[in-house]
């Protein structure tokens, strides 16, 4: 089959109908949109078309079936006339057969039909083709009011961000269907023919990722993380809409987080969905529940559960759920409650782990110091580090690095897996040294399993009233010294080190 478009955009025209004059539909602003961002992204013209006349009583028209045949990737827009409509719904079904007569309904691992719910629509009114797809929401829907509110499109007098993060994914995803289609991968029928010979287009369990279904209030840090991931080229699951059904869900995730080497768990303050056969448990509570059973199981297994710093918890179920996790996290997890990037980085980390510093591969009696600093200290701690070296201890030092990602992931490495932990505050302000101390107390969150035996503030350099008036609780051992390094003032460090832990 010769393809002459590449997206048909499928949708009842009462959603493209103007709310004020003067201004475009939704889905003629859809359509406008698409086709720019995606031609920029192809880098070549890419043909968007939709069907322009009024459906009403129209017989479903033989022609307009000949032409769904040869279309790349349908575009539904969904919304409650939608589902209601027998023309869109056939248009859906009649694009569904003939793509599955075509070779598959899939370009790799990605489905040729991408959902655009323009507006809230429960999973069980949606036609039976789309239930287990992935949608592109352009909404929010609030769970515990029950509502819905639709992104606005309009630019002025300013944008919401959370409409383009959407249209930027759909554009996305929908380019890397047709890269596929069109030859930067395997087409349809080739696709069949791999999945014949026994090959398969999923990532392995090493580059897949669980990111579990969050309540709205965090959707947007979700969405943040399932972007960047996917940029990456790591396979994100759940790769279908979950259904609501108690029996159903818990197979479906439990056999998802099985394919997945990490899960990552975002909590925000609502408690969320309870699905149909449940008394209590959300959604969120579900999911979190079958990782842990598959971390119990495996200790190559990683989850990663993130709730942002002071999170305050809309009723008694979720505070109990989050309490819960405070206090009993249970095998091979990490509690987060730090910034999303913080989490970001440490669900890279864990998808791909850097090596361990060098003092993590020493044994016996070999301790380790990690001497933090900033770049513009590290001639002037020299000295510091070459006495602990002579005096028998392993030195990891602060190494400068362009690469960000890179040096955070080394500097979190190193706090997990040193036996003590000294920041040189020189030539750095109060600011740069309030951020280390935060550091030290996120390392048991990072996977940090015993205490360290030594944590100290070294403050020296340029003397100042705010450094001489420095005093910290956050560590048990602060040194001030402005005179040029010497030995003697590093005793109380030292004894905490060689007595076994701080005192």
């Amino acid at each position: 089959m010769a393809f002459e478009q590449d997206i048909f955009i499928s949708y009842a025209h009462i959603d493209n109908q103007p709310l004020a004059k003067g201004l475009d539909g939704w889905v003629e602003t859809l359509h406008e949109r698409l086709k720019i961002i995606l031609t920029q992204l192809a880098g070549e013209e890419v043909t968007v078309w939709r069907d322009r006349k009024l459906q009403g009583n129209d017989v479903f028209a033989d022609t307009l079936v000949g032409q769904l045949a040869k279309v790349r990737v349908l575009v539904s827009v969904v919304s409650p006339r939608y589902v209601k409509s027998e023309w869109c719904v056939r248009e859906l079904e009649v694009f569904s057969r003939r793509a599955e007569e075509q070779g598959g309904l899939r370009a790799g691992d990605k489905s040729r039909v991408f959902k655009v719910a323009k507006s809230y629509v429960p999973l069980a009114d949606q036609p039976a083709v789309m239930r287990d797809m992935l949608g592109y929401e352009f909404y929010e829907y609030d769970a515990e009011r029950g509502r819905a509110q639709e992104f606005s499109p309009e630019v002025a007098p300013q944008k919401d961000p959370r409409y383009w993060a959407a249209l930027g994914d759909l554009a996305w995803d929908i380019k890397q269907v047709l890269d596929r289609m069109k030859g930067a991968g395997a087409r349809p029928a080739e696709a069949a023919e791999q999945a014949a010979a026994g090959q398969t287009a999923a990532a392995p369990a090493a580059k897949s990722v669980y990111l579990a279904t969050a309540t709205s209030d965090v959707s947007t840090e979700r969405d943040l993380i399932r972007r960047e991931l996917q940029q990456r080229g790591y396979r994100v699951l759940p790769d279908r809409e979950l259904t609501l059904v108690a029996p159903e869900l818990l197979a479906e995730v439990r056999a998802q987080v099985a394919e997945a080497a990490v899960s990552v768990h975002l909590l925000g303050a609502n408690y969320g969905i309870i699905p149909e056969g449940e008394q209590e448990r959300s959604c969120a509570l579900l999911q979190h529940e079958l990782a842990a059973e598959r971390g119990a199981a495996d200790p190559n297994f990683t989850r990663l559960v993130w709730m942002p710093p002071g999170l305050a918890p809309a009723d008694a179920r979720q505070r109990r759920f989050v309490e819960e996790l405070q206090s009993r996290l249970g095998a091979g997890a990490e509690l987060l409650q730090t910034t999303v990037e913080d989490l970001k980085l440490r669900v890279l980390e864990k998808l791909n782990p850097a090596p361990k510093p060098a003092a993590a591969a020493g044994g016996g009696d070999l301790k380790s110091v990690y001497v933090v600093c900033d770049d513009r200290d590290t001639e002037d701690v020299a000295p510091l580090e070459q006495y602990l070296f002579d005096e028998g201890y392993e030195v990891i030092p602060t190494l400068p690095s362009d690469d960000t990602q890179q040096l955070a992931q080394y500097h979190r490495e190193s706090l997990v897996n040193c036996d003590a932990a000294l920041v040189y505050y020189g030539r750095a302000n109060q600011m740069w040294l309030r951020s280390k101390l935060w550091d030290l107390q996120k390392a048991e969150g990072w996977g940090r399993e015993t205490p360290m035996l030594a944590r100290a503030v070294y403050v020296t350099g340029p003397p100042s009233g705010e450094k001489q008036r420095f005093r910290t609780r956050e560590v048990p051992v602060v040194i001030q010294n402005f005179d040029g390094f010497s030995p003697e003032a590093l005793r109380p460090f030292l004894q905490a080190m060689r007595g076994g832990g701080e005192r």
